[in-house]
């Protein structure tokens, strides 16, 4: 498995998650500029709900944003140690420490995309192949990085 494949696979999800939440923010403040009545305070309550509805999902497409950016800073390199853009296989899963973005699936096989601040990540960070570490009391092994 070609660690720029599944690079490419991260930055499609992520790229994708972005077009989406501009999408709702675009039809959302068309509904709002459509929202138009003489009921008074329950057009002005509307018109505010839906205005956090959409401060809401500019927060959201901000942080994928971000996520964008960090994967571009990503380069498809083998690592020697578990780092930001290392691939870790260790007995319980396949681990690529890039962005939080969940499961994927790359050639049939099962990788959780996980940032590097997550606790998981801190506490493989920095370990090789073949070294042991330990979170919530499961300890595990570090099989591969690449």
């Amino acid at each position: 498995m070609d660690k720029s494949e599944i690079l490419t696979v991260v930055k499609e999800k992520i790229a994708d998650k972005i077009h989406k939440l501009e999408t709702l923010i675009e039809e959302t403040r068309a509904s709002n500029n459509d929202t138009k009545s003489s009921m008074g305070d329950k057009y002005e309550t509307g018109r505010e709900m839906l205005q956090q509805e959409i401060n809401n999902l500019q927060v959201q497409l901000n942080e994928v944003l971000k996520q964008q950016n960090f994967l571009n800073t990503i380069l498809p390199k083998s690592c020697e140690k578990t780092e930001k853009g290392a691939v870790v296989t260790t007995e319980k899963g396949l681990f690529f420490i890039s962005v939080s973005l969940g499961e994927i699936i790359v050639e049939g096989r099962k990788i959780i995309c996980i940032s590097p601040e997550s606790p998981l990540a801190k506490a493989m960070n920095e370990k090789k192949e073949g070294e042991l570490f330990s979170l919530n009391t499961i300890s595990q092994k570090i099989m591969e990085i690449r």
